[in-house]
């Protein structure tokens, strides 16, 4: 029969130690906390510096699309902007795919 039930418990008359609820919450708030600290906190830090970079961006800036499509901001809508990718072709983009960016001058350079 010791197969079935632990010898502790059997010596405490069938039931379980004391405190064993306590640690299991103890345990839940410990993982809850490390999830938020390398889970959610950096990822709306992230979506809040989008945010503002979004809001910042004005006409004549160069930046990367998430597709890798690189240009010039020609226009800036309520929700789309205008990027010139070369001379006389402009692509309508969301403003959320805008990825970064870029410093002036990076369009220019050679490769």
């Amino acid at each position: 029969m010791s197969l079935f039930i632990s010898e502790a418990a059997a010596q405490a008359g069938g039931q379980p130690p004391g405190g064993a609820g306590l640690d299991f919450f103890i345990m839940i708030g410990v993982f809850f906390l490390i999830m938020y600290f390398m889970i959610i906190r950096p990822q709306s830090k992230r979506a809040k510096e989008h945010k503002q970079m979004l809001e910042a961006l004005k006409k004549g800036d160069e930046v990367v699309t998430n597709g890798g499509l690189a240009g010039k901001v020609r226009e800036i809508g309520e929700s789309f902007v205008d990027v010139e990718v070369a001379d006389g072709v402009v692509v309508k983009v969301q403003k959320g795919a805008i990825a970064s960016v870029l410093p002036k001058g990076s369009l220019k350079a050679k490769v």
